[in-house]
């Protein structure tokens, strides 16, 4: 019996080919899912986005192609977001960055939260008021969690588009933020979305390694989890 191996896998496999060159659908598939990727990492939130209290703030660079050219800019924040933030005892602050896909964030970002925010209430654990960071990278939630006081910081970002995820999201877990920090000192847990990981158990994941965080009190390589087994599913 031939398995079709393409109902296992969104990847380019066993597309065929006629003659020396690709069936012309395939060309076709590759060429729309080309300009959605490419679309995807132009895009910019949508205004009013997200229909949520939250702290609107956004990063050094002034625009989204600033953004793209100058990585740096993107990791710090702008002067007038620095003013908007205000210390207090936070056990972790919940940032949401555009990244190179504000369409992953506006798809995934709310659904995942709520099942984040739910776990963490649980834990009694007291939460800084939402942040939403325009043209934000990863460690533009460094100086977020610095300046709000927070012994963690979860950003949740749109990642990198692929030809056949342009709306996968991501979330980096990192323990006393503040800037400096580097990507070894944070943990991931990537392609949340309904074709990949899904929000409840992403939500379990993120919160473990939260806890986990909060009672080694480090992140990153350095975080020791012992067994996989421990790993919630």
């Amino acid at each position: 019996m031939e398995l079709d191996l393409r109902t296992f896998t969104p990847a380019r496999v066993a597309i065929g080919r006629t003659g020396n060159s690709l069936p012309t659908s395939e060309l076709l598939r590759f060429e729309l899912d080309h300009a959605r990727a490419r679309d995807a990492v132009y895009r910019e939130l949508e205004p009013g986005w997200p229909p949520v209290p939250h702290i609107a703030l956004h990063s050094a660079a002034r625009d989204r192609s600033t953004y793209l050219r100058r990585p740096d800019l993107g990791r710090k924040l702008s002067e007038e977001s620095k003013a908007r933030l205000e210390p207090g005892d936070y056990g972790a602050a919940l940032v949401i960055a555009d990244g190179l896909s504000a369409l992953a964030v506006q798809r995934h970002a709310l659904p995942l939260l709520e099942e984040l925010q739910a776990l963490l209430a649980a834990d009694h654990c007291r939460l800084a008021p939402l942040s939403v960071a325009a043209q934000g990278r990863v460690a533009v939630g460094d100086e977020i969690g610095e300046r709000l006081g927070a012994r963690s910081v979860v950003v949740l970002i749109g990642e990198r588009p692929g030809f056949s995820s342009p709306d996968s999201l991501g979330a980096y877990i990192t323990w006393d933020p503040h800037p400096g920090r580097t990507d070894a000192e944070r943990n991931c847990v990537s392609n949340i979305r309904a074709e990949g990981l899904g929000y409840g158990a992403a939500a379990r994941l993120i919160h473990f390694l939260l806890s986990e965080a909060r009672r080694q009190k480090l992140s990153g390589v350095q975080l020791r989890i012992h067994a996989l087994g421990a790993l919630p599913r």
